[in-house]
């Protein structure tokens, strides 16, 4: 119940001006992680060999799932964002819509949390992706001073 009143607090208390600000520093991010994601990809071709190795090969498919399922994640949430950020003039029309308002506002939230959730589990990925590819860069190296 708490927890309830304190969302409606946090919505009531929010202004255009700072929902506009969330919602291009949540674009700024997602830009900014899918840019990473091709750095992701490009490390994941250039130890490709080395992933497929039998003692890695299961943790290998398993997180470059995940990476693949965070790329389409990031491209529906940019579309997510995209489209709150262009019904910000609801909030602004100086029009009174307050189901419509009332609507933005608990969307806002909900995104937040999405956005929230998402960082997390993605800067999990990474730390996942490279400790799995400096395992396989520390093998590689041992392999390669014993030849």
């Amino acid at each position: 119940m708490s927890a309830a009143i304190n969302k409606k607090r946090m919505i009531e208390w929010l202004d255009p001006n700072e929902m506009h600000e969330a919602s291009l520093k949540w674009m700024s991010e997602l830009k900014f992680i899918r840019d990473e994601q091709l750095f992701l990809n490009n490390l994941v071709k250039s130890y490709t060999l080395q992933l497929t190795d039998t003692a890695v090969f299961n943790e290998s498919k398993e997180i470059i799932g995940a990476i693949a399922t965070a790329e389409k994640e990031v491209i529906v949430l940019m579309k997510k964002v995209q489209a709150h950020e262009n019904q910000l003039e609801i909030m602004l029309d100086q029009i009174d819509q307050l189901k419509m308002e009332k609507a933005y506002t608990e969307t806002h939230w909900e995104l937040n949390s999405e956005m929230a959730r998402y960082s997390v589990q993605y800067r999990e990925l990474k730390s996942r992706l490279f400790k799995l590819v400096s395992k396989v860069m520390k093998k590689d190296k041992g392999n390669r001073l014993l030849n």
